[in-house]
Protein backbone atom coordinates (compact mmCIF):
# COMPACT_ATOMS: atom_id res chain seq x y z
CA UNK A 1 0.00 0.00 0.00
CA UNK A 2 1.11 3.54 -0.71
CA UNK A 3 0.13 6.51 1.45
CA UNK A 4 -0.91 10.14 1.22
CA UNK A 5 -0.53 12.65 4.03
CA UNK A 6 -3.22 15.29 4.23
CA UNK A 7 -3.61 17.89 6.97
CA UNK A 8 -1.70 15.67 9.39
CA UNK A 9 -3.64 12.51 8.51
CA UNK A 10 -1.68 9.44 7.32
CA UNK A 11 -4.04 8.02 4.71
CA UNK A 12 -3.69 4.87 2.69
CA UNK A 13 -3.79 5.92 -0.97
CA UNK A 14 -6.86 3.72 -1.32
CA UNK A 15 -9.28 3.87 1.60
CA UNK A 16 -11.91 1.38 2.70
CA UNK A 17 -15.56 2.29 2.23
CA UNK A 18 -17.42 0.32 4.89
CA UNK A 19 -21.05 0.95 3.90
CA UNK A 20 -21.53 -2.24 1.90
CA UNK A 21 -20.75 -4.45 4.87
CA UNK A 22 -24.15 -3.67 6.35
CA UNK A 23 -26.10 -1.52 3.91
CA UNK A 24 -27.25 -1.42 0.28
CA UNK A 25 -25.20 -4.33 -1.11
CA UNK A 26 -27.20 -7.35 0.01
CA UNK A 27 -27.91 -8.98 3.34
CA UNK A 28 -25.50 -7.57 5.95
CA UNK A 29 -22.43 -9.59 6.83
CA UNK A 30 -22.41 -11.24 10.22
CA UNK A 31 -20.77 -8.81 12.62
CA UNK A 32 -17.87 -11.15 13.41
CA UNK A 33 -17.16 -11.58 9.69
CA UNK A 34 -17.27 -7.83 9.06
CA UNK A 35 -14.96 -7.17 12.00
CA UNK A 36 -12.53 -9.82 10.76
CA UNK A 37 -12.56 -8.31 7.26
CA UNK A 38 -11.78 -4.82 8.56
CA UNK A 39 -8.95 -6.10 10.69
CA UNK A 40 -7.57 -7.90 7.66
CA UNK A 41 -7.70 -4.56 5.83
CA UNK A 42 -5.44 -3.05 8.50
CA UNK A 43 -3.03 -5.95 8.02
CA UNK A 44 -3.01 -5.17 4.28
CA UNK A 45 -2.00 -1.58 4.99
CA UNK A 46 -5.33 0.26 4.93
CA UNK A 47 -5.34 3.20 7.33
CA UNK A 48 -8.40 5.15 6.13
CA UNK A 49 -11.89 3.83 6.94
CA UNK A 50 -15.19 5.48 6.04
CA UNK A 51 -18.54 4.90 7.72
CA UNK A 52 -21.71 6.84 8.64
CA UNK A 53 -24.34 6.83 11.33
CA UNK A 54 -26.99 5.64 8.84
CA UNK A 55 -25.18 2.68 7.28
CA UNK A 56 -27.33 0.04 8.88
CA UNK A 57 -30.57 -1.90 8.70
CA UNK A 58 -34.11 -1.27 9.90
CA UNK A 59 -33.43 -3.53 12.87
CA UNK A 60 -30.01 -2.05 13.66
CA UNK A 61 -29.66 1.36 11.96
CA UNK A 62 -26.23 2.17 13.42
CA UNK A 63 -24.51 -1.21 13.10
CA UNK A 64 -21.84 -0.02 10.66
CA UNK A 65 -20.33 2.45 13.09
CA UNK A 66 -20.45 -0.16 15.82
CA UNK A 67 -18.60 -2.81 13.84
CA UNK A 68 -16.03 -0.28 12.56
CA UNK A 69 -15.42 0.85 16.12
CA UNK A 70 -15.04 -2.70 17.40
CA UNK A 71 -12.78 -3.80 14.55
CA UNK A 72 -10.43 -0.82 14.69
CA UNK A 73 -10.20 -0.36 18.45
CA UNK A 74 -6.93 -2.36 18.72
CA UNK A 75 -5.43 -0.23 15.92
CA UNK A 76 -6.75 3.20 16.94
CA UNK A 77 -3.37 4.91 16.78
CA UNK A 78 -2.74 3.55 13.27
CA UNK A 79 -5.98 4.45 11.53
CA UNK A 80 -8.07 7.42 10.42
CA UNK A 81 -11.82 7.02 10.91
CA UNK A 82 -14.33 9.14 9.01
CA UNK A 83 -18.05 9.17 9.71
CA UNK A 84 -21.02 11.33 8.75
CA UNK A 85 -24.08 13.12 10.10
CA UNK A 86 -27.08 14.81 8.59
CA UNK A 87 -29.36 12.40 6.74
CA UNK A 88 -32.13 9.94 7.38
CA UNK A 89 -34.18 7.78 5.07
CA UNK A 90 -37.80 8.21 3.97
CA UNK A 91 -39.15 4.66 4.14
CA UNK A 92 -42.81 5.62 3.94
CA UNK A 93 -43.19 5.07 0.21
CA UNK A 94 -41.30 1.79 0.04
CA UNK A 95 -39.08 3.08 -2.77
CA UNK A 96 -35.67 1.39 -3.05
CA UNK A 97 -33.14 2.98 -2.59
CA UNK A 98 -34.90 4.95 0.14
CA UNK A 99 -35.08 8.70 -0.59
CA UNK A 100 -32.76 10.77 1.59
CA UNK A 101 -33.99 13.33 4.09
CA UNK A 102 -31.34 15.91 5.04
CA UNK A 103 -31.21 17.41 8.53
CA UNK A 104 -28.19 19.52 9.57
CA UNK A 105 -29.76 21.56 12.34
CA UNK A 106 -27.27 22.30 15.14
CA UNK A 107 -29.25 20.25 17.65
CA UNK A 108 -29.26 17.30 15.26
CA UNK A 109 -25.50 17.56 14.74
CA UNK A 110 -24.92 17.63 18.50
CA UNK A 111 -27.01 14.51 19.01
CA UNK A 112 -25.34 12.76 16.08
CA UNK A 113 -21.75 13.42 17.13
CA UNK A 114 -22.35 12.09 20.63
CA UNK A 115 -23.92 8.94 19.21
CA UNK A 116 -21.08 8.38 16.75
CA UNK A 117 -18.39 8.92 19.40
CA UNK A 118 -20.05 6.31 21.60
CA UNK A 119 -20.62 3.74 18.84
CA UNK A 120 -17.10 4.12 17.46
CA UNK A 121 -15.63 4.02 20.94
CA UNK A 122 -13.38 7.00 20.31
CA UNK A 123 -12.78 10.29 22.10
CA UNK A 124 -12.39 12.24 18.87
CA UNK A 125 -13.59 11.62 15.30
CA UNK A 126 -10.79 12.13 12.78
CA UNK A 127 -12.95 13.38 9.90
CA UNK A 128 -16.62 14.31 10.30
CA UNK A 129 -18.71 14.87 7.18
CA UNK A 130 -22.00 16.57 6.58
CA UNK A 131 -23.57 13.71 4.64
CA UNK A 132 -25.79 15.81 2.37
CA UNK A 133 -26.64 19.50 2.09
CA UNK A 134 -29.70 20.52 4.08
CA UNK A 135 -31.55 23.24 2.14
CA UNK A 136 -33.07 24.50 5.38
CA UNK A 137 -29.78 25.06 7.23
CA UNK A 138 -27.14 27.49 5.98
CA UNK A 139 -23.53 26.37 5.41
CA UNK A 140 -22.40 29.09 7.83
CA UNK A 141 -24.55 27.61 10.59
CA UNK A 142 -23.21 24.11 9.98
CA UNK A 143 -19.60 25.34 9.81
CA UNK A 144 -20.01 27.23 13.07
CA UNK A 145 -21.02 24.01 14.82
CA UNK A 146 -18.03 22.23 13.27
CA UNK A 147 -15.68 24.92 14.56
CA UNK A 148 -17.06 24.47 18.07
CA UNK A 149 -16.74 20.67 17.87
CA UNK A 150 -13.09 21.05 16.84
CA UNK A 151 -12.49 23.44 19.76
CA UNK A 152 -14.14 20.95 22.10
CA UNK A 153 -11.89 18.15 20.84
CA UNK A 154 -14.76 16.01 19.56
CA UNK A 155 -13.64 16.11 15.92
CA UNK A 156 -10.27 16.85 14.29
CA UNK A 157 -11.38 17.75 10.77
CA UNK A 158 -14.63 18.23 8.95
CA UNK A 159 -15.88 17.78 5.42
CA UNK A 160 -18.95 17.89 3.21
CA UNK A 161 -20.37 15.17 0.99
CA UNK A 162 -21.93 15.91 -2.41
CA UNK A 163 -21.38 19.67 -2.18
CA UNK A 164 -21.12 22.34 -4.84
CA UNK A 165 -18.76 25.31 -5.10
CA UNK A 166 -21.03 27.89 -3.48
CA UNK A 167 -21.75 25.79 -0.42
CA UNK A 168 -18.10 24.82 -0.05
CA UNK A 169 -16.86 28.40 -0.22
CA UNK A 170 -19.41 29.70 2.27
CA UNK A 171 -18.70 26.89 4.75
CA UNK A 172 -14.94 27.11 4.30
CA UNK A 173 -14.96 30.82 5.10
CA UNK A 174 -16.33 30.06 8.58
CA UNK A 175 -14.41 26.87 9.39
CA UNK A 176 -11.81 25.50 6.93
CA UNK A 177 -12.99 22.33 5.21
CA UNK A 178 -10.45 19.49 5.04
CA UNK A 179 -12.15 17.29 2.45
CA UNK A 180 -15.23 16.85 0.36
CA UNK A 181 -16.61 13.40 -0.31
CA UNK A 182 -18.27 13.33 -3.72
CA UNK A 183 -19.28 10.72 -6.23
CA UNK A 184 -16.51 10.27 -8.80
CA UNK A 185 -15.72 7.61 -11.36
CA UNK A 186 -14.94 7.15 -15.03
CA UNK A 187 -18.71 7.12 -15.57
CA UNK A 188 -19.40 10.20 -13.43
CA UNK A 189 -16.93 13.06 -13.80
CA UNK A 190 -19.26 15.98 -13.07
CA UNK A 191 -17.30 17.18 -10.08
CA UNK A 192 -14.11 17.70 -12.07
CA UNK A 193 -15.38 21.24 -12.45
CA UNK A 194 -14.61 21.66 -8.74
CA UNK A 195 -10.93 20.73 -9.09
CA UNK A 196 -9.66 24.34 -9.43
CA UNK A 197 -11.65 25.31 -6.35
CA UNK A 198 -10.25 22.39 -4.35
CA UNK A 199 -6.73 23.37 -5.42
CA UNK A 200 -7.34 26.99 -4.40
CA UNK A 201 -8.81 26.18 -0.99
CA UNK A 202 -6.57 23.21 -0.18
CA UNK A 203 -9.42 20.72 0.10
CA UNK A 204 -9.06 17.01 -0.68
CA UNK A 205 -11.52 14.92 -2.69
CA UNK A 206 -12.46 11.63 -1.07
CA UNK A 207 -14.12 9.82 -3.95
CA UNK A 208 -16.98 7.37 -3.46
CA UNK A 209 -18.73 5.13 -6.00
CA UNK A 210 -15.30 4.98 -7.65
CA UNK A 211 -16.18 1.82 -9.59
CA UNK A 212 -19.70 3.00 -10.41
CA UNK A 213 -21.03 0.72 -7.66
CA UNK A 214 -18.85 -2.12 -8.89
CA UNK A 215 -19.82 -1.91 -12.54
CA UNK A 216 -16.34 -0.83 -13.69
CA UNK A 217 -14.83 -4.00 -12.24
CA UNK A 218 -16.11 -5.68 -15.40
CA UNK A 219 -17.53 -8.57 -13.36
CA UNK A 220 -21.21 -7.96 -14.09
CA UNK A 221 -23.28 -8.55 -17.19
CA UNK A 222 -26.91 -8.52 -18.31
CA UNK A 223 -27.52 -11.79 -16.46
CA UNK A 224 -26.29 -10.53 -13.09
CA UNK A 225 -28.92 -10.65 -10.37
CA UNK A 226 -29.09 -8.76 -7.08
CA UNK A 227 -30.97 -9.53 -3.91
CA UNK A 228 -34.28 -7.66 -4.00
CA UNK A 229 -34.81 -5.13 -1.22
CA UNK A 230 -31.28 -5.28 0.22
CA UNK A 231 -28.98 -4.91 -2.81
CA UNK A 232 -29.72 -1.56 -4.41
CA UNK A 233 -27.73 -2.37 -7.56
CA UNK A 234 -30.79 -4.16 -8.90
CA UNK A 235 -32.44 -0.77 -9.46
CA UNK A 236 -29.36 1.17 -10.60
CA UNK A 237 -29.39 2.25 -14.26
CA UNK A 238 -25.89 1.00 -15.15
CA UNK A 239 -26.81 -2.60 -14.25
CA UNK A 240 -29.91 -2.81 -16.44
CA UNK A 241 -29.60 -5.10 -19.47
CA UNK A 242 -29.80 -2.31 -22.04
CA UNK A 243 -27.20 -0.27 -20.14
CA UNK A 244 -24.79 -3.19 -19.97
CA UNK A 245 -25.00 -3.41 -23.76
CA UNK A 246 -24.54 0.36 -24.09
CA UNK A 247 -21.41 0.25 -21.91
CA UNK A 248 -19.60 -2.54 -23.75
CA UNK A 249 -17.18 -0.17 -25.49
CA UNK A 250 -16.20 1.35 -22.16
CA UNK A 251 -15.64 -2.07 -20.59
CA UNK A 252 -13.63 -3.24 -23.58
CA UNK A 253 -11.42 -0.16 -23.33
CA UNK A 254 -10.86 -0.78 -19.62
CA UNK A 255 -9.92 -4.39 -20.30
CA UNK A 256 -7.50 -3.25 -23.00
CA UNK A 257 -5.66 -0.86 -20.67
CA UNK A 258 -5.69 -3.45 -17.90
CA UNK A 259 -4.04 -6.00 -20.18
CA UNK A 260 -1.36 -3.48 -21.19
CA UNK A 261 -0.61 -2.68 -17.53
CA UNK A 262 -0.94 -6.24 -16.24
CA UNK A 263 -3.70 -5.03 -13.97
CA UNK A 264 -7.46 -5.46 -13.59
CA UNK A 265 -10.17 -3.10 -14.88
CA UNK A 266 -10.98 -2.08 -11.29
CA UNK A 267 -7.35 -1.19 -10.66
CA UNK A 268 -7.25 0.96 -13.80
CA UNK A 269 -10.42 2.78 -12.73
CA UNK A 270 -8.83 3.52 -9.35
CA UNK A 271 -5.29 4.41 -10.43
CA UNK A 272 -6.71 6.73 -13.09
CA UNK A 273 -8.06 9.00 -10.37
CA UNK A 274 -5.04 8.53 -8.11
CA UNK A 275 -2.83 9.80 -10.94
CA UNK A 276 -5.02 12.81 -11.69
CA UNK A 277 -4.39 14.65 -8.41
CA UNK A 278 -2.29 13.95 -5.30
CA UNK A 279 -5.23 14.96 -3.12
CA UNK A 280 -7.75 12.46 -4.48
CA UNK A 281 -8.34 9.43 -2.24
CA UNK A 282 -10.75 6.76 -3.52
CA UNK A 283 -12.69 4.69 -0.98
CA UNK A 284 -14.04 1.62 -2.79
CA UNK A 285 -15.84 -0.95 -0.69
CA UNK A 286 -15.96 -4.72 -0.85
CA UNK A 287 -16.80 -7.79 1.20
CA UNK A 288 -14.21 -9.93 -0.54
CA UNK A 289 -10.64 -10.06 0.89
CA UNK A 290 -9.22 -10.72 -2.59
CA UNK A 291 -10.98 -7.65 -4.00
CA UNK A 292 -9.78 -5.64 -1.02
CA UNK A 293 -6.18 -6.61 -1.81
CA UNK A 294 -6.79 -5.90 -5.50
CA UNK A 295 -8.01 -2.40 -4.66
CA UNK A 296 -5.02 -1.77 -2.40
CA UNK A 297 -2.62 -2.86 -5.15
CA UNK A 298 -4.14 -0.35 -7.59
CA UNK A 299 -1.82 2.27 -6.10
CA UNK A 300 1.15 0.30 -7.46
CA UNK A 301 -0.03 0.57 -11.07
CA UNK A 302 1.63 3.41 -13.00
CA UNK A 303 -0.05 5.78 -15.43
CA UNK A 304 1.85 8.70 -16.94
CA UNK A 305 0.22 12.15 -17.26
CA UNK A 306 0.01 11.53 -21.01
CA UNK A 307 -1.78 8.24 -20.44
CA UNK A 308 -4.25 9.88 -18.07
CA UNK A 309 -4.97 12.57 -20.67
CA UNK A 310 -5.49 9.90 -23.31
CA UNK A 311 -7.94 8.07 -21.07
CA UNK A 312 -9.83 11.30 -20.38
CA UNK A 313 -10.09 11.99 -24.10
CA UNK A 314 -11.48 8.50 -24.69
CA UNK A 315 -13.95 8.85 -21.83
CA UNK A 316 -15.21 12.02 -23.49
CA UNK A 317 -16.06 10.06 -26.62
CA UNK A 318 -17.12 6.59 -25.49
CA UNK A 319 -20.90 6.11 -25.20
CA UNK A 320 -22.08 5.43 -21.67
CA UNK A 321 -25.38 4.73 -19.96
CA UNK A 322 -26.79 6.74 -17.10
CA UNK A 323 -25.21 5.87 -13.77
CA UNK A 324 -26.71 5.85 -10.28
CA UNK A 325 -26.48 9.27 -8.68
CA UNK A 326 -27.12 11.39 -11.73
CA UNK A 327 -26.53 11.88 -15.42
CA UNK A 328 -22.89 12.09 -16.39
CA UNK A 329 -21.43 15.14 -18.05
CA UNK A 330 -18.43 15.07 -20.35
CA UNK A 331 -15.16 16.98 -20.38
CA UNK A 332 -12.51 17.93 -17.87
CA UNK A 333 -12.33 20.97 -15.67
Amino acid sequence: MKYRNWKGMHLSAVGMGCMGLSHAYGKPLEKKDAVALLQKAVEMGYTFFDTAEVYGTSDDPHINEELVGEALRPYRSQVVIATKFGIGFDKSGGKIPYPLVADARPETIRKSVEGSLKRLGVECIDLYYQHRIDPNTSPEEVADVMAKLIQEGKIRHWGISECDESYLRRAHAVCPVTAIQNRYSMMYRNYEQLFPVLEELGVALVAFSTLANGFLSGRYDANSRFEAGTDYRGTMPQFQAEAVAENQELLAYLHQIAAEKQATPAQIALVWMLCKKPWIIPIPGTRNPERMQENANAADVALSPAEVEKIDAMLDKIPMSAVYGGVATRGNA
